[in-house]
C-alpha cells in the first residue's frame, strides 16, 4: 500500500514588488481587473519580481523535504504559503491533516499570554479540543524545558525559550504536516538533538518540511531535498548528495585571512607526486602541499598544523609536524608535507597554523604565533558522495 500523499503543490508562483508605494497602486489596479478579469496574473510589472516561480512536488506520509538555498531563494516565501499565511498568485496548493509549523520566531504566540495560555492558543488552531491539549500539555512543558517560566509572559522569554516552547507545540501536537524553518539554529545543541530525534519519530506518521542552512543536518533527516535558486527549483530528487553539492556552488570561496604575523609565509603551492602545481585531486592521490616561510619573532620552538576544512567550514582532518618529532629552529623553512587525498567529492579549504610548543608537564601548547585561515583550496573529484560525510575510508569488503 502506498503511503498517503498530504502535500500537493501544482506550478505555484507568487510574486512581489520591490517599491511600497507602486504595490500599493498595483494593488488597487488589481481590484479593478479583478472586477473586469482582463489582466494576466503570469505577467510581471514594472518592480516586480517573482519570490517563487512554477513549484510543484509532493509530500508522502513518512518523507521529509529537506529545503535547501541561499538567502532570497524563495524558501520562507514557499513555506508561508503551505501554511496559509500568504495566498499565492498562481497555482494550487493541497494538504490533508492539520499543520504544524514553526515558521519565524515568535509567529503565532500572543506576546502578553503566558506561555501556557499560548500552548492552549496554538492547540485551537490546530483543531484540537481542551480536553486533548489538556492530555498534551504537560508533556509540551515537559519538552520545552521551560516549567519554571511557564506562567511567564512569551514577550519576556528569551529566543531560545520561544523557540523550545514552539517546536514543542508544533511536534507534540502530532500534526500531519510538520514545517520547520531555520529558526532550530536559536535552540543551544541539547535542544537540537532532542528535536531531531523528535522529527525523526515523526516520520512515521507525519510529513516535514525542514529549512535549514546546515547540510548535515538536511542529511541527517531529509528522504529527499529541494534546491531553490531564484525562486524556481534547481534540483527536487532523492539524490542528497547532488543537491548539496549544489548549494555549496552558490557561495564564493572564502578569501584568505591571517590571524598574527609572527611567521610569514611567503609562498604555497599544491603539488602532485610528479611536483607538477594543481587544484585538482582524484581520490586516493596524494598531495603534496609546499610552503616557504620566515619566523620573525624569537620563537624558537614551534610546530606546524595542516587542517582541512569542508564547505559546512568545520574542520574534517588534521596533521601536524609533532607527529614527526620534527623540530623548527631557524629562520625560514622551505617544507613539504604529503597526504592522500581520503575526501569524498567537493571543494576543501587548507588552513595553516603555526603554533608554540611548550611541551610542559601543565601545558603543551602555547601561543598561537600565525594562523591563516583558507591559505588554498583544492577539488577532490570521484569516489562516492553519499549524504555530508566528507571522508571515504579504503575498505576491503568480504560478500
Amino acid at each position: 500500500m502506498q503511503p498517503e500523499t498530504l502535500i500537493k503543490v501544482e506550478n505555484l508562483s507568487k510574486k512581489f514588488c520591490k517599491d511600497l508605494k507602486t504595490s500599493l497602486w498595483y494593488g488597487v489596479k488589481d481590484l479593478a481587473s479583478g472586477l473586469s478579469g482582463n489582466r494576466n496574473e503570469r505577467e510581471l510589472r514594472p518592480k516586480e519580481f517573482w519570490a517563487v516561480k512554477d513549484i510543484s512536488f509532493e509530500l508522502k506520509r513518512g518523507e521529509c523535504l529537506g529545503l535547501i538555498g541561499h538567502n532570497g531563494a524563495g524558501k520562507s516565501t514557499l513555506l508561508k504559503i503551505l501554511n496559509g499565511l500568504i495566498n499565492p498568485d498562481a497555482g494550487k496548493v493541497t494538504i490533508k491533516g492539520r499543520v504544524g509549523a514553526l515558521i519565524e520566531l515568535g509567529a503565532g504566540f500572543n506576546p502578553i499570554l503566558s506561555g501556557r495560555e499560548n500552548i492552549y492558543n496554538n492547540g485551537a488552531i490546530l483543531g484540537f479540543t481542551r480536553k486533548e491539549i489538556d492530555s498534551k500539555v504537560e508533556e509540551i512543558i515537559d519538552f520545552a524545558e521551560i516549567r519554571e517560566f511557564i506562567d511567564m509572559p512569551v514577550q519576556n522569554y528569551s529566543s531560545g525559550m520561544k523557540v523550545r516552547l514552539g517546536f514543542a507545540v508544533a511536534a507534540q501536537m502530532e500534526p500531519d504536516v510538520l514545517i520547520v524553518d531555520e529558526v532550530l539554529a536559536v535552540g543551544d545543541i541539547g535542544f537540537r538533538v532532542k528535536c531531531f530525534n523528535r522529527i525523526s519519530e515523526l516520520l512515521n506518521s507525519c510529513a516535514v518540511i525542514f529549512v535549514s542552512h546546515s547540510m548535515p543536518q538536511i542529511a541527517r533527516i531529509g528522504t529527499h531535498v529541494m534546491h531553490m535558486k531564484k525562486g524556481v527549483v534547481n534540483y527536487e530528487g532523492n539524490d542528497i548528495a547532488y543537491g548539496l553539492s549544489l548549494y555549496h556552488k552558490d557561495y564564493t570561496i572564502e578569501e584568505t585571512t591571517v590571524i598574527g604575523r609572527d611567521i610569514i609565509i611567503k609562498s604555497f603551492a599544491l603539488l602532485d607526486k610528479e611536483g607538477s602545481e594543481k587544484a585538482t585531486f582524484s581520490v586516493s592521490e596524494t598531495i603534496c602541499l609546499k610552503l616557504d616561510f620566515v619566523n620573525n619573532s624569537d620563537y624558537k620552538d614551534y610546530f606546524i598544523s595542516v587542517v582541512i576544512m569542508d564547505a559546512n567550514l568545520n574542520g574534517v582532518a588534521s596533521l601536524n609536524s609533532l607527529n614527526e618529532n620534527t623540530k623548527m629552529n631557524k629562520n625560514s623553512y622551505s617544507t613539504e608535507v604529503r597526504f592522500d587525498n581520503v575526501f569524498t567529492p567537493g571543494r576543501y579549504a587548507v588552513n595553516i597554523v603555526f603554533t608554540e610548543n611548550i611541551n610542559s608537564k601543565k601545558y603543551k601548547f602555547g601561543k598561537t604565533l600565525s594562523n591563516y585561515r583558507s591559505l588554498t583550496y583544492f577539488e577532490s573529484i570521484g569516489g562516492a558522495l553519499v549524504g555530508t560525510v566528507p571522508v571515504q575510508l579504503n575498505s576491503k569488503w568480504v560478500l
